[in-house]
């Protein structure tokens, strides 16, 4: 059951008044093999104004979390406790791992979607759309279509209508996992100078140990199926980050090298319960 908060703000990000808290969420879903628990008795605070990037195996849960927090998904028991948005604000958009763009849309009207469907006045969405397709260097596709576009660009356009559709929460599920290398540093850097403008919370979903200390302030490791928070880290590196000059540091390499070291038994668990499955 999904209850509404109200909490305060402070100035220290990490020891904001929680935006998000999970209390004992556990997740199961009922298949033809049996019950399959996705997440086991989790309970977390996310403070307002946080970078939280959650990493683990997959089929770990991590996907079920960002779904409930949507409001996708219930959970089979616990609660989650979300402070209420702004007026006139939505609780959260998401930014899906695969293309989640209207074909029949242009860049711009896919940008402007929420602020359409929110009716807002038609000057204010040129005015807000115009600015985010500007921050991911989208505005002269404006009126291009989805098909005309390569992948990093269609996530460029999903970011700038994240954005534009101002939620208090911004859910995103791996958004640049399918794309080249060049084009996930790219847009890594673009989301954290529009991020940089706003503080909104985010909850960021990602395999890449890299990835998650680059963007995050604050790092949940998952434990292999049933999901569970096997360690909560700090990120310490100062903000605004250069993604490049951020890696270039040992201190960046150690972080790392710490995280990952947390994470391979759960990979080399959930790698023994697929071959497992299998073998079943």
């Amino acid at each position: 059951m999904q209850t509404t908060l109200n909490m305060s703000n402070t100035s220290n990000t990490l020891d904001a008044a929680p935006k998000i808290r999970l209390q004992n969420l556990t997740k199961s879903f009922s298949t033809a093999g049996g019950t399959v628990t996705a997440l086991d008795n989790v309970s977390l605070d996310i403070p307002t104004g946080c970078f939280f990037m959650i990493v683990g195996p997959s089929g770990c849960g991590k996907t079920t979390l960002l779904r409930i927090l949507a409001g996708l998904e219930e959970p089979t028991s616990g609660r989650v406790e979300v402070s209420a948005p702004a007026a006139n604000r939505p609780a959260n958009s998401m930014v899906f791992q695969g293309d989640s763009l209207f074909p029949w849309m242009t860049v711009y009207e896919n940008a402007a979607y929420g602020l359409t469907l929110r009716k807002r006045p038609k000057g204010e969405i040129a005015e807000v759309v115009g600015h985010y397709l500007n921050r991911t260097g989208m505005t002269k596709f404006a009126h291009a279509y989805p098909h005309q576009l390569s992948g990093g660009m269609r996530q460029r356009v999903s970011i700038a209508r994240a954005f534009a559709n101002d939620p208090d929460i911004l859910l995103m599920d791996e958004p640049f996992s399918a794309l080249d290398e060049q084009n996930k540093l790219l847009l890594q850097e673009e989301l954290l100078r529009i991020w940089e403008e706003t503080r909104k919370t985010v909850l960021f979903i990602t395999h890449s140990v890299d990835e998650a200390v680059t963007l995050g302030d604050r790092i949940m490791v998952m434990t292999a199926q049933p999901g569970r928070t096997k360690q909560i880290i700090d990120v310490p590196f100062e903000r605004p980050r250069e993604v490049l000059a951020l890696r270039a540091r040992p201190a960046y390499g150690e972080l790392v090298y710490s995280i990952w070291g947390q994470l391979r038994d759960e990979v080399q668990t959930a790698r023994a319960q697929g071959e497992g499955s299998v073998k079943a």
